[in-house]
């Protein structure tokens, strides 16, 4: 089968590649994909290329496909899959295959034949033998699409820990019923992780969310409101730290005594010893965000660590349990990653959106790669909208979502845009 893709040639070298597919092997499945999201994590790897270290190192003589936060359709199951994948049946991928002796090969990085920015891939045998493929029965593909960025936070909130004095175990998780503080938390992954928070398994009974931009803060507060955490038993505040004491203001929020949890959503060094010094008792610091040097550093305080039971840790995605969990709370409606998306687009803009994508504001881009779109703001829609009747319409609905991306936005959209095919 022919197929579109976005491939990795080389260091700032990735390109809208046709080509054909290879036949698949009775341990192999067919299927196309509908949606992949942008992740930072592509950028890198399309700034380094055989750098990366996920990246192989002749991709100039063997492509590989970009994106690994993608759902689609099963086409053609293997002989051997059959009694367990049906043919039609959505489906997504857990990227972190944990090879053992190619630990670092994931889709979107590492395969000639499996990647997001695709029309049509081949699934390997490496995904299926490592039970990553995992099947989504709820109604949107972009809700599958993102179960892989959903994961990294449910992972995030596993990894953190506590422990009872006296006690040599570790307590996994964040602490129920206690408080936490999401620093520069205004942002996509930001967004959904206030959603798992307040409707989690496991929730803080204070929950403050910083940031230095006002307007994103604001956007956080429309989206998850205070009266509406309330609802679930969340004390939610958001909390503009520019140009004030951080720490003392976030502390005076606890009445001096910090915050279980701290959760640091940029890799940014002063907000990393704000977390340091914000912390209470057994406080435990987590820092989510993933920075682009290998010598990035921040200083700490090791004098609470030693007296006062301060702790860090970090975290690198999720498991599989966690995309398992990710898929079902969506699919049951409990999170709504629609939260995390501020623009769309189709698979010929991918090269641009990925290239670019530390200089594009907001959140998550959302790629339609059947399709051919330019990249486009939700807040975009309007103006398009006053040339092109696709975006008239999509704005209307996205207005009636509280200007979120929607299960009626994407049936719109895959019923009405042109397919990328046939602009080639």
């Amino acid at each position: 089968m022919q197929t579109l893709a976005i491939r990795i040639h080389g260091e700032n070298d990735i390109r809208l590649d046709s080509f054909e597919l290879p036949e698949i092997r009775d341990d192999e499945i067919l299927a196309d994909v509908v949606t992949d999201s942008v992740c930072m994590s592509s950028h890198k790897a399309a700034i380094q290329g055989p750098k990366h270290k996920r990246v192989p190192k002749d991709v100039a003589t063997n492509p590989t496909i970009i994106g690994h936060e993608f759902c689609g359709t099963l086409l053609k199951v293997g002989k051997k899959w059959k009694n367990k994948f049906r043919e039609g049946s959505k489906y997504s991928i857990q990227p972190a295959l944990s090879i053992p002796g190619r630990e670092l090969e994931a889709p979107g990085y590492s395969f000639r034949y499996i990647g997001g920015s695709a029309t049509h891939i081949v699934i390997p045998k490496e995904v299926m033998e490592r039970d990553c493929l995992l099947p989504f029965d709820g109604g949107s593909f972009f809700d599958a699409s993102l179960s892989e960025p959903v994961s990294c936070i449910i992972g995030a909130f596993k990894t953190s820990y506590h422990f009872q004095q006296g006690v040599y175990v570790h307590q996994m998780g964040i602490v129920e019923g206690g408080t936490m503080a999401i620093l520069a938390g205004a942002g996509p992954m930001g967004l959904g992780a206030i959603d798992y928070a307040i409707h989690g398994p496991r929730k803080p009974r204070l929950l403050v969310i910083t940031d230095i931009d006002q307007a994103r803060l604001d956007r956080a507060s429309s989206v998850f409101s205070p009266t509406d955490a309330r609802k679930c038993g969340v004390d939610l505040k958001y909390v503009n730290t520019s140009g004030v004491d951080a720490v003392a203001t976030l502390k005076g929020i606890t009445q001096g005594k910090g915050y279980d949890d701290v959760f640091v959503y940029a890799p940014v060094a002063p907000l990393i010893e704000q977390a340091s010094a914000m912390l209470a008792f057994n406080g435990c610091l987590n820092f989510f965000a993933g920075p682009s040097k290998a010598d990035f550093k921040a200083a700490i305080n090791f004098y609470d660590i030693h007296y006062s039971g301060h702790h860090v840790v970090g975290s690198s995605g999720g498991n599989t349990d966690d995309m398992r969990d990710a898929l079902d709370l969506m699919s049951r409606g409990v999170l709504n990653p629609a939260v995390m998306i501020t623009h769309i687009g189709g698979l010929d803009c991918v090269v641009d959106t990925v290239m670019r994508l530390p200089s594009i504001p907001g959140g998550k881009k959302l790629i339609y790669t059947q399709l051919s779109l330019p990249l486009a703001g939700l807040d975009e829609f309007g103006k398009l909208g006053g040339k092109d009747p696709l975006f008239k319409e999509l704005d209307r609905i996205t207005r009636g979502h509280n200007g979120l991306w929607s299960a009626e936005a994407e049936k719109y959209l895959l019923k009405n845009a042109k397919p990328v095919a046939k602009q080639r």
